[in-house]
């Protein structure tokens, strides 16, 4: 069991890094690395309170570097926030099937793993228009309310769309969903809180806050200098192995 915590807090510790240097809480990481572990075992409740704590974490750390470095677009993130803060509620208050829980966490780590093998320096040009309210809200209130059934921040849902129809330039991006995924991951977590879903341990907690703090630390603020191929392949590797496994149990 020791030996299984390390490697545990090993992997939380890499994937803050990698996730961090991209604005990102890196909950769909936590959660497949927590899948392959014991902590798999203990339902789909707690899997994803824990990944919401630590997305507090890392989000917090890496919206912190992208605004002081200027990157921050209030006009641009707000109307989404707005839009995903009730839904994301609404999402960490139901409580999922075990089969349903399953099949959306297995689509959303594979299409974790996709977005990680297409991550490649971006030399996009950008348009930088602001999308209306009429297109963001209900944007953000989507992702909001599934980040809240599946227990992520919505950030890999979120910037691939931003990117794609050219809002942001990437680290404008990263700022928008660093805030966002902290936005959902409370919500998600006060959603459990009033449906009496809330069970954390701190005994369990503290240490792996502890290890994505640093992680998340060096991501934000040194993650563009970092090597960060390695990382990406092992939890490419991971995310399909968890994704993987969840399918199987019910094969």
């Amino acid at each position: 069991m020791e030996m299984e915590f390390f490697f545990v807090c090993l992997g939380l510790f890499l994937i803050s890094i990698l996730y961090s240097s991209v604005g990102h809480g890196g909950a769909s990481g936590y959660l497949a690395v927590l899948s392959l572990s014991v902590y798999g075992t203990f339902g789909n409740s707690w899997l994803k309170q824990y990944a919401w704590c630590l997305n507090l974490v890392v989000a917090a750390i890496a919206f912190y570097h992208y605004y002081k470095a200027g990157y921050f677009n209030k006009k641009l993130s707000l109307p989404f926030i707005i839009g995903s803060i009730p839904f994301a509620i609404l999402g960490g208050f139901l409580k999922i099937d075990g089969v349903i829980y399953d099949s959306l966490l297995s689509i959303t780590l594979i299409w974790a793993a996709y977005k990680l093998y297409q991550t490649k320096k971006e030399d996009l040009e950008t348009k930088n228009e602001i999308p209306n309210l009429k297109v963001a809200i209900p944007t953000g209130a989507g992702i909001g309310f599934a980040s809240g059934i599946i227990g992520v921040g919505g950030g890999i849902f979120l910037s691939p769309i931003i990117l794609l129809k050219k809002w942001a330039d990437p680290k404008t991006v990263a700022a928008t969903s660093a805030l966002f995924i902290w936005v959902n991951s409370f919500g998600g977590l006060f959603g459990a809180g009033i449906s009496n879903q809330l069970n954390l341990d701190l005994k369990i907690l503290l240490p792996f806050v502890l290890v994505v703090l640093f992680g998340g630390y060096l991501g934000s603020k040194y993650g563009s200098k970092l090597n960060n191929s390695t990382i990406k392949l092992l939890l490419i590797i991971v995310l399909l192995i968890a994704a993987l496994k969840r399918i199987l149990e019910y094969l």
